[in-house]
């Protein structure tokens, strides 16, 4: 059996819509984000965290990862969240995502309120987790110190639409350039997935507004996963599907994967260094990869 926790699609769910989380929780998505941010309205903030609580506590969520997104820390909003939600829901709540993250002293701003909530609510002190989301510059610029912010995080989000908006880019369709020379978020998406990995967490791409356009969304999923994100937001439930199977293993690449790390195991008690598989060489580093897929796979009930 594997620990790994699949977050191949985080399914994005509007706090302020009971029938919209009753639906997610029936959903195929990996995880399922109640929502307190960009989906609700200023005025309607407040009035969202009773909903979210009611459904965190009523449905069922045994399958799936359990967040939801706090305003961010520059707004009146995000200490109701967290004392409101965390004090009444918390032992439901699987993570918390944090938009707009600039610095690792961000995550430790969130970090200090949390243990106090969960030491005043007898909850489990570090039982939450924390997923920043990256989302301008100044995020960006900062991604590694992020990453290594505190034992909490649990993946590191990238977020098209405000990075966007931060960078100034043409156009106002979220996570769409398609006259751009290449893949637009090639390098966003890298930074992030180099930081997430070197403190060993998921990387998850953000969303694709266009939810008409499900060759779009696939592309732009097999373009996240060939940079070695493990996820992709879905912001409508017709993209779970196609998220689910883009970041999971075809089943000929999970076999061929068993193959490779059963043959090594074998080859390293007989002391060799190498072996061949299917007429290929396999190394230490062929290994190493054959291993997460392998993971993933038993994580997705290929294997």
């Amino acid at each position: 059996m594997t620990d790994v926790t699949l977050r191949r699609t985080q399914l994005a769910t509007p706090a302020s819509d009971e029938k919209m989380m009753h639906s997610a929780a029936d959903s195929d998505a990996d995880e399922v984000f109640l929502d307190l941010e960009d989906s609700v309205a200023p005025n309607a903030k407040p009035a969202a965290r009773e909903p979210l609580i009611k459904a965190a506590r009523e449905e069922d969520w045994s399958d799936k990862v359990l967040s939801f997104r706090m305003n961010g820390i520059d707004t009146q909003w995000w200490y109701d969240d967290l004392i409101t939600v965390v004090g009444e829901a918390g032992e439901h709540i699987d993570d918390i995502i944090v938009p707009k993250v600039k610095s690792a002293s961000d995550i430790h701003t969130v970090e200090n309120l949390l243990e106090q909530i969960e030491v005043n609510n007898g909850l489990e002190v570090g039982g939450i987790g924390l997923e920043p989301q990256i989302e301008d510059g100044e995020g960006m610029h900062n991604v590694h110190e992020i990453a290594h912010a505190s034992d909490r995080l649990s993946s590191v989000i990238f977020g098209p639409g405000d990075y966007s908006a931060a960078m100034g880019t043409p156009g106002l369709d979220i996570g769409q350039f398609p006259e751009y020379p290449g893949h637009y978020w090639h390098h966003a998406l890298s930074e992030c997935n180099a930081a997430a990995k070197s403190a060993g967490l998921p990387c998850l791409d953000g969303p694709y507004a266009d939810i008409e356009d499900a060759d779009g969304f696939r592309e732009s999923a097999e373009n996240a996963n060939m940079i070695g994100c493990d996820g992709k937001w879905a912001i409508h439930p017709s993209q779970i599907e196609i998220g689910n199977e883009v970041f999971a293993p075809d089943p000929e690449t999970a076999e061929r994967a068993k193959r490779i790390v059963d043959a090594y195991a074998e080859a390293m008690e007989e002391g060799k260094g190498a072996v061949s598989v299917d007429g290929q060489m396999v190394d230490e580093a062929t290994n190493k990869m054959a291993q997460d897929i392998v993971e993933t796979a038993e994580a997705a009930g290929i294997l």
